[in-house]
């Protein structure tokens, strides 16, 4: 009998093995198209304040709360205490609509807050028809272009005209709040979303915490970066209880990655290994929300990889702003990061889980590019790259800051294209009408598309993006724009990639339904898209297909076998060795919530619920909880439970403390010297401030005692 996991990658790879994987390097612990391929499970069903300490009116922390005193400087946030009149308001009774725009990253964002609010009990909506009947809205937008932003706006001005409360979340109000202006108003201030509570683009780990002063009527605005502490990469008095003020931090990736998240689709994780860059692209508004390089520690990403993995992930993307970035903050590089991850993916052999890598602008992979070749060829990573171009002419990519030329960026193409094993589908971005585009410079952009003739391009008209240096340039005409644009879209169409592949027996990995419903689509080696008949076994596998119809960004499989990729079969994960020592094996969990996921995962195995309980179901898939979080939500208790037994309370009630000794101080003092009085004066007038004085010393006294049983 035919070894599955021979016929699956290949020839000697039984043992998790192959000659495409070097040693991974050690890494030192110490120190307007943004990664926007279409995203084919849909997130989208259908497509000043005064400041005070918000740690002081949380109430169910989650992630990792810290006490008012040791937040550092740079965590501090800002809240809006508007109303009182929710007083009914329980937590986690409430239903929240989620509503994602925009790239992977944020589709990963927009994940994990959902994961979060659902573990605090929330019931999570994501269907726009089901909308009316949630209590709160959270909209995460993006800004990369105009009409979403719009999009956004309309978005808060519907929800609050039903009666919503709204919550908004993702680039634009992160972007905005730094430079002003609002395409909906053209103001600095006074845009749509300045009275409402925002959850910033490194702060999703505290969503339940806005989410429920929102509904009782707060408004709370978090928008700061987060900072780690370079030595051990721990987050800034998270660790040890105690703040080090004098230590050097830098910009984190963001929230920990180990936090509960619902996927959309449960054989799909989107790993955020960055945020921010290093650019200064001068049409783009995400710099503006998303900031500098920021990257996580790979160790971090290499455990969350091998976590998903265990829990029956079959496709991971890596996702951020520049994925070839990665690293450059930190001390290491994106080979680095690629190599452990290939590392973790073999030694789980029969799981069948594939690597995407996200986009990378063409500076950053081209120093790499002997090293790229040897990852996007090894038989676990799709040979499959995003690298936008965004114009064909040198002095138009001068102007836009991208700091490469064409002829670099043509050297990556073909380099990957001719030295990845049996070819690489190289994706790409233009865009048509920039402000110093001549006619000349568009002819460049479209030799350059003849001559390359991508599979895979996005198409997009210059939108000016308020704030940015571009803004201030020049526009040019609008039909000159649209008239670029189509004449692009008409050469795109002009050649046909998969012509010829009729006959073609393919390996495919089944992942998504198509957006007819109609098949099921599995992607081969080329990320290319493949049509199966939508049957049940088939989802999550593996498959031989023989092609029997091609369309211009399609192909329509027969399937002839099922060839592994089955996730009962892991094997003993005890004997797993850690990758350069430092991967522990990671461990996952999927539990209910109130209205159970339709899909769940049972002993690493994607299991359909009873017909009567999916009609009962949310929305969603899988509501991944890492043990992780939930140790860490378990010494979160221990530690309150020990402030208590301390007298010490918890940190969000440290205020009752001081105010119970001053109450205390007061009642003591009073009746001392109102006793004092009653002896010493014999006067009746005068003497009667001594009665008065105990009994307010009694008040003062009994204050401090309610004050003390309620901390």
């Amino acid at each position: 009998m035919a070894n599955p996991t021979e016929k699956l990658w290949g020839p000697g790879y039984e043992d998790g093995k192959d000659e495409y994987a070097p040693g991974i390097l050690q890494c030192d612990d110490g120190e307007d198209d943004i990664e926007d391929m279409t995203v084919s499970f849909e997130m989208i069903a259908n497509e000043e304040a005064r400041d005070i300490d918000t740690e002081h009116i949380r109430r169910h922390p989650v992630a990792e709360p810290q006490e008012a005193s040791q937040v550092p400087e740079e965590d501090e946030e800002a809240a809006v205490p508007v109303v009182q009149s929710e007083s009914h308001f329980l937590p986690g009774n409430a239903k929240v609509w989620v509503k994602t725009m925009g790239c992977s990253h944020n589709v990963s964002d927009g994940e994990y807050m959902a994961g979060l609010l659902s573990s605090q009990g929330y019931s999570v909506l994501f269907e726009d028809s089901k909308k009316d009947q949630a209590d709160l809205w959270l909209l995460n937008s993006c800004t990369v272009k105009g009409p979403s932003e719009l999009t956004f706006i309309n978005d808060i001005k519907k929800g609050m005209d039903a009666g919503k409360k709204v919550v908004v979340a993702g680039c634009v109000p992160q972007a905005s709040g730094a430079t002003g202006g609002s395409i909906g108003r053209g103001k600095g201030k006074g845009r749509e979303w300045d009275g409402l509570s925002i959850v910033g683009v490194q702060q999703i780990d505290r969503v339940v915490e806005v989410v429920e002063e929102t509904l009782k009527g707060n408004v709370i605005k978090l928008t700061k970066d987060k900072k780690v502490s370079v030595d051990g990469e721990e987050p800034e008095a998270e660790a040890t209880g105690v703040q080090r003020s004098s230590a050097k931090k830098r910009k984190a990736g963001g929230a920990k990655l180990d936090l509960p998240k619902v996927r959309r689709n449960p054989y799909v994780e989107i790993i955020p290994i960055n945020t921010g860059c290093l650019n200064q692209c001068t049409y783009c508004k995400t710099k503006h929300a998303r900031g500098d390089l920021g990257s996580y520690a790979p160790e971090e990403i290499w455990e969350r990889v091998e976590s998903v993995i265990q829990e029956g992930v079959k496709e991971i993307w890596l996702t951020s702003e520049d994925t070839g970035a990665y690293g450059r903050d930190i001390g290491v590089s994106i080979v680095d990061l690629l190599w452990g991850i290939v590392e973790v993916l073999e030694r789980y052999p029969k799981s069948g889980t594939m690597l995407r890598v996200g986009m990378t602008n063409p500076p950053y992979i081209l120093e790499h590019l002997d090293e790229m070749v040897k990852i996007l060829s090894h038989p676990r990573v799709f040979s499959f790259l995003h690298v936008p171009v965004q114009s064909g002419s040198n002095a138009v990519l001068d102007s836009m800051r991208r700091q490469y030329t064409v002829q670099e960026f043509t050297q990556i193409v073909t380099t990957l294209r001719s030295r990845v094993e049996n070819g690489c589908t190289v994706a790409t971005d233009i865009i048509c009408g920039f402000p110093t585009e001549t006619d000349q410079d568009f002819e460049e952009s479209m030799t350059l598309l003849r001559e390359l003739q991508f599979n895979v391009l996005h198409i997009s008209q210059f939108y000016s993006r308020p704030g940015t240096p571009a803004a201030l340039m020049p526009r040019l005409p609008s039909e000159v724009v649209k008239a670029r644009s189509r004449l692009v879209s008409q050469l795109f169409n002009e050649w046909f990639p998969n012509v010829g592949l009729e006959g073609t027996v393919l390996k495919a990995l089944v992942t998504e339904v198509s957006s007819d419903g109609q098949f099921y689509v599995g992607h081969d080696k080329l990320y290319r898209q493949i049509l199966v008949p939508k049957v049940e076994k088939y989802m999550g596998r593996w498959v031989e297909v023989e092609v029997i119809r091609t369309g211009k960004f399609f192909l329509e499989g027969k399937v002839l076998e099922l060839i592994g990729g089955d996730e009962d079969e892991f094997g003993d994960l005890e004997d797993v060795k850690p990758v350069t020592g430092k991967v522990k094996p990671g461990k996952g969990m999927v539990v209910k919530r109130k209205r159970a996921p339709k899909l769940v995962n049972v002993a690493g195995k994607m299991v359909k619920m009873g017909e009567e309980d999916v009609e009962a179901a949310d929305e969603g898939t899988v509501l991944s909880v890492p043990e992780s979080f939930q140790q860490r939500q378990q010494q979160q208790l221990q530690q309150d439970e020990l402030r208590v037994e301390k007298g010490d309370g918890i940190p969000e009630r440290n205020s009752n403390k001081m105010s119970s000794f001053l109450s205390f101080g007061f009642g003591v003092i009073a009746v001392g010297y109102g006793g004092f009085r009653v002896a010493s004066v014999k006067t009746v007038s005068p003497k009667l401030i001594g009665p008065t004085l105990i009994v307010l010393g009694g008040f003062g006294l009994l204050g401090s005692g309610l004050l003390s049983f309620k901390k």
